[in-house]
């Protein structure tokens, strides 16, 4: 199984397990796609973990053993699967933290780019060596977090980033040693997982979608998705229960 997936009590941890460094085949690619996409039938799930396991790597990136054998002729029917998948976590219905275990390499790289949240181990490094095995891609994705010129130094150098450059650029929301990473993760997916289901798809959606909008444009709508939460029963719920100063119920509707 190169794929894992657990889910309990609002939390969905998903888990690429591919010894030895969790890198990407095209099926693999179109599985995590596939799955991301249909989290809008995840009723059960608030808030999604995402990490790799073993202690080696987050992701190392592409297979190179299999793009060895690639031909070029495929290559934009492939090029299409990968988009896809970095879409369909970005896009995701709620939520995703990424709980960057340790290197994330070139695709890995860009798939804890496109998660909500990144929380890493100390060891952990980010790094877009896509130069030195003749591969362009990756900055569109990791231009929304980084300034050019790293970004830039980072392509043509192949050289990665480690963890604390990472948090002190923004691109990380916070490191702590490796034998914490699981916990800190659990913390916050709890904490997200108990806020209103629809509040959260909502949000994550008008988040999505305001992010390269012009502000004036981007607030105005915002403020049509915050009337639609407004017609909820969990909004109405919401407001009940700071008033009378207690924990919210919220029923998904």
């Amino acid at each position: 199984m190169t794929l894992n997936v657990e889910r309990a009590n609002g939390i969905a941890w998903i888990t690429i397990d591919r010894p030895p460094v969790n890198a990407l085949t095209i099926k693999l690619y179109e599985e995590i796609g596939h799955l991301f996409a249909g989290m809008e039938d995840w009723t059960d799930v608030n808030v999604v973990v995402l990490t790799g396991a073993g202690n080696r790597a987050f992701c190392a990136g592409l297979d190179l053993n299999e793009f060895l054998g690639a031909r070029v002729e495929d290559d934009a029917a492939r090029a299409k699967i990968v988009r896809h998948m970095f879409a369909a976590v970005r896009g995701a219905a709620m939520p995703v933290i990424a709980a960057v275990n340790g290197p994330a390499l070139g695709a890995g790289c860009v798939l804890a780019s496109v998660c909500d949240v990144r929380i890493a181990a100390e060891k952990a490094t980010f790094g877009l060596p896509e130069i030195n095995v003749g591969r362009c891609g990756g900055t569109a994705h990791m231009g929304r977090h980084l300034p050019q010129g790293l970004l830039r130094r980072m392509f043509f150098t192949g050289q990665p980033i480690d963890a604390a450059e990472a948090y002190r650029l923004g691109f990380v929301q916070q490191v702590v040693p490796g034998d914490r990473l699981s916990g800190t993760a659990e913390e916050l997916a709890s904490v997200i997982a108990k806020k209103a289901p629809l509040g959260l798809r909502l949000g994550k959606e008008a988040l999505n979608r305001v992010e390269f909008m012009q502000v004036d444009e981007g607030y105005e709508l915002e403020q049509q998705f915050s009337t639609k939460l407004m017609a909820t029963e969990d909004a109405r719920e919401a407001i009940r229960a700071a008033v009378e100063k207690r924990a919210p119920v919220f029923r998904g509707w």
